[in-house]
């Protein structure tokens, strides 16, 4: 049974072999060390958020950085009912939730097992809103977030999983480093959206599968997108792609029509 997250179907539907190289062939890159200072800030205020959710001491974390405290005590005074809670709530800080999704093929692993951790979700009789804090700027296109796989398969993953229709539950992201104050992005689900998607998603194991078949019992690589897309001019993979230059054009590419390419946002 292979694994799957949210962020493998992103990397998957931008490049497979992006994907190859990520997941089956292990290879990774020397991190940017300021990258690597914001990821560890980012990674240090989701626990600070799921430690104050339970009730733990938060002291520790908040005396690694004066800036976690900020972005805490700017939350709470942005947005004070987020953290109301009654007796008709349940709520619950890196809430799991799986969905095994069986899809046939070649090989001996016939099922995809996708995982969803959810920063925070919040249940209520008639409704479920899911919570998920991005500690950067409100990017500027936030119009293209509900196209993102984290949207669009924890909203599928919590309607297919629970009780609640679509028009019942909610995503709302947080981006704590917006100015003069945290903004929030808003995404509603619908019953048209939740087929749409099943269909995307069934189609992209499609592929997947085939590809899979093809690595496993012949070594055939996955795809590469088309280097006309421009895609590779940013990826790290180029070189080994053989893509340094961006004028050839390879006979096992595909092309935007084939998935519907959309940027990577950062967790």
């Amino acid at each position: 049974m292979m694994r799957i997250s949210q962020r493998h179907l992103k990397i998957l539907e931008t490049c497979p072999r992006q994907f190859e190289h990520t997941y089956f062939d292990r290879l990774t890159l020397p991190v940017n060390p300021a990258q690597q200072a914001k990821t560890q800030l980012g990674s240090d205020f989701h626990l600070l958020m799921h430690q104050r959710e339970l009730g733990l001491p938060i002291e520790p974390i908040l005396a690694r950085s004066p800036q976690l405290n900020t972005w805490m005590q700017a939350m709470l005074q942005t947005a004070p009912a987020l953290f109301e809670t009654d007796a008709q709530t349940w709520r619950e800080s890196e809430h799991v939730r799986t969905l095994e999704i069986p899809h046939g093929g070649d090989s001996s692993n016939d099922n995809y097992l996708f995982t969803a951790i959810y920063d925070l979700v919040i249940l209520q009789p008639d409704r479920a809103d899911i919570i998920d804090w991005k500690t950067y700027p409100l990017p500027k296109y936030k119009k293209d977030l509900d196209l993102e796989w984290q949207t669009r398969l924890y909203l599928y993953m919590l309607a297919e999983t629970s009780n609640y229709v679509p028009k019942q539950i909610g995503f709302t992201y947080w981006f704590i480093q917006s100015t003069p104050h945290p903004k929030s992005v808003k995404i509603s689900y619908t019953l048209k959206q939740h087929r749409q998607t099943k269909i995307d998603l069934l189609a992209l194991l499609a592929k997947l599968t085939t590809w899979l078949d093809a690595y496993r019992d012949r070594q055939e690589p996955f795809p590469q997108v088309a280097a006309s897309t421009g895609l590779c001019e940013r990826c790290n993979f180029a070189a080994r792609c053989g893509r340094n230059d961006l004028d050839s054009q390879s006979t096992d590419s595909f092309t935007s029509n084939d998935l519907n390419l959309i940027p990577i946002l950062p967790i």
